[in-house]
């Protein structure tokens, strides 16, 4: 979780775009969380509470992240999950900002900001990946109930 290691990861990514053509193409929050590493306020996002089955996809490529059925009620005020669709999709870097060590989770495909990983999760992972709504769009499953 080097600088290097982030440096390959970026030079592997799907879908490259200029900051500008984010900007074009994402709303405010979506553009400050994805390429700035914003966070939305706690119970504000709009996956925080829903529990329809199907798929969080990212909201800058599409690429599919985490299923419904990993995801669980922290009590944090964000979606939160107990592991990725798979484990390739989510790059995991070290974050020592804000004066705390913590682990950031991109999208491998397009770099994209999603939230951090803490290991205070359910089994079998033991994992609760904190992801911001903003960061994420939904497809649902045919014939899932919202």
């Amino acid at each position: 979780m080097s600088a290097d290691h982030s440096d390959d990861a970026a030079r592997r990514r799907k879908v490259l775009k200029s900051e500008a053509e984010w900007r074009a193409v994402l709303e405010p929050m979506q553009f400050e969380v994805t390429r700035h590493a914003a966070t939305e306020r706690a119970f504000t996002g709009r996956f925080w509470d829903h529990w329809q089955a199907g798929t969080y996809r990212c909201i800058c490529c599409n690429a599919p992240l985490f299923a419904s059925e990993t995801k669980f009620d922290a009590g944090c005020g964000w979606p939160s999950y107990s592991e990725p669709l798979q484990a390739e999709l989510i790059e995991r870097i070290e974050d020592r900002s804000h004066g705390m060590r913590r682990v950031e989770v991109r999208c491998q495909d397009c770099g994209a900001h999603l939230g951090h990983v803490f290991d205070d999760g359910p089994a079998p992972t033991g994992e609760r990946f904190c992801i911001n709504s903003a960061s994420l769009s939904f497809s649902a499953e045919p014939g899932a109930q919202g």
